[in-house]
C-alpha cells in the first residue's frame, strides 16, 4: 500500500500490519478446543463459536487481500509467484495432515490390536461403498471438471462461462456436504465405539470440513468473477481455489478407495 509516500523501488509488496494472523490463531484454537470437548459430550457452543470466528477471519482476510490486488495493484508478478509458492506449501502441509489419519487407519487395520481380531471389527457395520460414498465420488469428480471448465474460461476471458463453472462447482460441493451429513445421520456406529469409528469420523469429517472451506473459497471467487476481477494474466486467487479443490478431490479418492472400499 502506497499511503501517500513515494513509489516503492522494488516489485515486492510490504504488507501493512494486520490483525488476521492473531485472530485466525485464536479462532483455530477455539475451534480445536470445542471439537475436543464435543468428543466428551460438551463444548458444542465453543465449537460453533470457533466456526463463526474462523468464517469471520476468512472473510476479513480475503477482503484485505482482494483490496491489495484490485485497489492497491500490489500483486506484481514477483508477488503472484510468491503467493503461488505459499499456496503450494500450504497444500503440502495439508497432505501431511491427512497422511497422519491414513497412517492411523492402516496401522490399526494391518496390525493385530488387543480385542481386535478383524477389520473392520466384528461389531462394526461399515457403509456400503457403492451407495452414498460412490455417489459423492462422482459428485466431487464432476466438480473437478467444472472448476477446470471455469479455469479455461478465465484464460480466454469468458466471464459468462467462468460464473457458470464456479456456480456449478459450488452447488456440487454443497450437494456433497448434504449427502455426507445424511450419511452420518444414518450411520450404524458412533465416534466412541472403537478405533475404526474414531479414525473413520476424523478422516472423513476433516475432509468434509475442507470441502466446506473450499466451497467458501470458490464462492468468494464466484463473487469476484461476477465483478470482472479476473483476467487471463491476473487470477492467482482463482488458481489457489482450483488447486485447493483438486487437493480435496484427490483426498476423497484415497478415502473412498482405502477407507470405504478396502477398509469396509
Amino acid at each position: 500500500m502506497n499511503n501517500g509516500y513515494l513509489p516503492s523501488p522494488h516489485p515486492f509488496h510490504m504488507v501493512s500490519p494486520s490483525p488476521w494472523p492473531v485472530v485466525g490463531a485464536v479462532s483455530a484454537l477455539t475451534l480445536a478446543l470445542g471439537l475436543v470437548l464435543l468428543m466428551h459430550h460438551h463444548g458444542a457452543w465453543l465449537l460453533l463459536t470457533g466456526v463463526v470466528m474462523l468464517l469471520f477471519t476468512m472473510a476479513g482476510w480475503w477482503r484485505d487481500v482482494i483490496h491489495e490486488s484490485v485497489a492497491d495493484v500490489a500483486h506484481t508478478p514477483p508477488v503472484r509467484h510468491g503467493l503461488r509458492i505459499g499456496v503450494g506449501l500450504f497444500i503440502l502441509s495439508e497432505v501431511m495432515f491427512f497422511a497422519a489419519f491414513f497412517w492411523a487407519f492402516f496401522h490399526s487395520a494391518l496390525q493385530v490390536s488387543p480385542g481386535v481380531t478383524a477389520w473392520p471389527p466384528a461389531e462394526i457395520q461399515p457403509f456400503n461403498p457403492w451407495s452414498i460414498p460412490f455417489l459423492n465420488t462422482l459428485i466431487l469428480l464432476s466438480s473437478g471438471l467444472t472448476v477446470n471448465w471455469a479455469h479455461h474460461a478465465v484464460r480466454v476471458n469468458n466471464r459468462r462461462v467462468i460464473t457458470r463453472g464456479l456456480l456449478s462447482t459450488v452447488m456440487l460441493g454443497l450437494l456433497f456436504l448434504s449427502l455426507q451429513a445424511y450419511e452420518y445421520g444414518h450411520a450404524a456406529f458412533s465416534f466412541r465405539e472403537g478405533i475404526y469409528p474414531s479414525v473413520f469420523y476424523m478422516a472423513t469429517g476433516f475432509h468434509g470440513f475442507h470441502v466446506m472451506v473450499g466451497v467458501c473459497f470458490l464462492a468468494v471467487n464466484l463473487s469476484r468473477a461476477l465483478r470482472g476481477q479476473f483476467t487471463p494474466e491476473h487470477h492467482v486467487g482463482f488458481e489457489a481455489a482450483a488447486w485447493y479443490w483438486h487437493f480435496v478431490d484427490v483426498v476423497w479418492l484415497f478415502l473412498f478407495i482405502w477407507v470405504y472400499w478396502w477398509g469396509g
